[in-house]
């Protein structure tokens, strides 16, 4: 603590770096950068919990009851569900926190995407980690008042804009760090959000069995818990981040130089405030909305899907769904749990996978993958549903989970590749208004087909032939945006005088000297140490995993 603000070269109004200014977070000359990726990973384990919320839906639907609900009468609508104590929430009221997360984030990620590039990673892991654990401990004070306002408020909003501020903080870091194998760093931090659920999920399980008690469904101990554990790990992570100095490079790499293949590298800048009027930020943005909007839709009726289309087939029965009894349902949904499960780990592998592979592809060549092959594995669905082939259906939803986590994980990259690395984070949070749209789009589409079909009568293993092929034309879409893509430009590009005025402002320095020592030695980072931090990541991801295998055995078995 003694060097925090000693040796600090004050900046423009400044009187010295504090311990969460960029300037302290600068590398020094021995800096390992693999400390990087598991630093990323502490805070996008936590965040990822956003996807596994619905864990908590069915006990919070009984909070009052706690056996059985306590309905709310008709007059009761969603306006006064909000501050209701008399009655229990109903499922799809409590949704509207999921809704809320991920316009939340794409929006947070949006507005201070900018503010994150000249405050560094640090201070935004940090505030972060305040937003999304504080917002569960206002979340656990909801349920334990039975206002759900202040769940929505907690978690919803407060927690929505540290999901978008933790989504994007590692992003410009990590490609600074890894010129090399920018897909491939970018994959492994984002691949970590996928698995937040996969190891949020099973452990809220486990404390919501150990807190339940006669009069109490165990939720609010459980969101305390979670919250404090999960500061923990952020705090941890934020702490973790390192920058490298200005025009830092790997040891024997030179970048490429910009012509064939690598035509699409650009080795120079834009600047975020000009984004919202280059075509290719708008052609990028259809591409992500299209790939996340097919990808999304079919997430949420996954479980459904496959009990609706294959019914008694998937315990052994010739029965259709419609003709199974309550201890048979049962069945089938234990063995849909295994289907979910087992696309998390697709979902999660995918964005490691395309994302690294898109590093000898192109990123451009990657999305034609998505698009293409994606297409095919949509338009296949009816007909491996008509022909009863759980394996053909099983396997082409593999496919599409892993391209649209790899959707997610590869488009860091590409905008470092079209729009430069200086303000590459502040780009992709407004690019992540596509994933806000898209999170609305897609379940809308897939939710509203479905009952249209059954509106006119059709049997429940046809009603999404049709949505299938309206995920066709949207990734069709895509695909057309991805081609329409060209290098940006020169004239939207920083001057050398704009990106020496941006990199003063974003508090840069050549080297970790010109603020102290508080940034870390110059001796080489101890192989042990590098160890450690993989395993504090490392240890949560294989539980998750082993919990995740256990419930895919189900699905198999």
């Amino acid at each position: 603590m003694s060097s925090v603000g000693i040796g600090a070269v004050p900046g423009p109004g400044r009187t010295g770096a504090g311990w969460l200014d960029k300037e302290r977070t600068i590398a020094g000359a021995g800096f390992n950068r693999w400390l990087v990726p598991p630093a990323a990973l502490a805070i996008h384990l936590c965040i990822g919990m956003a996807y596994g919320f619905s864990v908590f839906w069915l006990p919070l639907s009984k909070a009052l009851g706690i056996k059985e609900a306590i309905k709310c009468g008709p007059d009761v609508g969603f306006w006064a569900e909000l501050f209701t104590t008399s009655c229990d929430w109903k499922v799809s009221t409590l949704g509207w926190m999921y809704t809320l997360f991920f316009v939340f984030l794409g929006c947070s990620a949006a507005l201070w995407g900018g503010w994150l590039e000249r405050a560094g990673p640090r201070k935004a892991g940090v505030v972060s980690a305040v937003c999304w654990c504080g917002g569960m401990l206002i979340s656990a004070l909801g349920i334990h008042l039975h206002q759900f306002w202040l769940m929505i408020l907690g978690s919803g909003v407060i927690g929505g804009i540290g999901l978008g501020l933790g989504y994007i903080s590692p992003v410009s870091t990590l490609i600074k760090w890894f010129p090399d194998k920018r897909g491939m760093a970018t994959g492994m931090a984002i691949m970590g959000f996928g698995g937040g659920a996969m190891i949020g999920s099973p452990l809220a399980a486990e404390l919501m069995k150990l807190f339940a008690t006669s009069t109490d469904v165990g939720v609010t101990q459980t969101f305390i818990v979670m919250a404090l554990v999960y500061f923990v790990f952020m705090l941890g992570g934020a702490l973790g981040y390192r920058v490298p100095p200005t025009g830092w490079k790997p040891e024997g790499w030179t970048p490429p130089a910009a012509q064939g293949s690598n035509a699409m590298i650009t080795q120079r800048h834009v600047h975020v405030k000009k984004v919202w009027g280059i075509p290719q930020f708008w052609l990028v943005w259809v591409v992500l909305c299209m790939n996340v909007s097919a990808g999304i839709g079919v997430i949420g009726m996954a479980s459904p899907m496959l009990q609706e289309v294959f019914g008694g087939s998937l315990v052994g029965l010739s029965a259709k769904f419609g003709e199974l009894d309550k201890a048979q349902l049962t069945a089938i949904a234990g063995v849909a749990a295994g289907f979910t499960a087992l696309l998390s780990l697709f979902n999660i592998g995918g964005r490691f996978f395309w994302a690294s592979l898109s590093d000898k592809l192109g990123r451009k060549m990657t999305y034609v993958v998505f698009f293409v092959l994606g297409g095919l594995m949509y338009a296949s669905i009816p007909s491996s549903a008509a022909a009863g082939s759980k394996l053909l259906f099983v396997g082409a939803f593999c496919i599409i989970l892993s391209m649209y986590g790899g959707g997610f994980a590869t488009v860091p990259a590409y905008l470092a590749d079209l729009f430069g690395t200086q303000m590459v984070g502040a780009i992709h949070g407004r690019l992540l208004t596509a994933w806000a749209t898209a999170g609305i789009l897609g379940p809308v589409v897939v939710n509203y087909m479905r009952d249209y079909q059954l509106g006119l009568g059709l049997p429940r293993e046809q009603v999404y032939n049709q949505t299938m092929y309206i995920l066709v034309g949207m990734l069709v879409v895509g695909l057309i945006a991805n081609l329409m893509i060209r290098p940006v430009a020169d004239k939207h590009f920083m001057s050398d005088e704009e990106l020496a005025h941006e990199k003063k402002l974003a508090h840069e320095r050549a080297a970790a000297a010109e603020v102290g020592a508080g940034s870390g030695a110059a001796t080489a980072t101890p192989t042990a140490v590098v160890a450690l931090a993989w395993l504090a990541v490392g240890l949560p991801l294989a539980w998750g995993v082993y919990k995740t295998l256990l419930s895919v055995g189900k699905f198999f078995h």
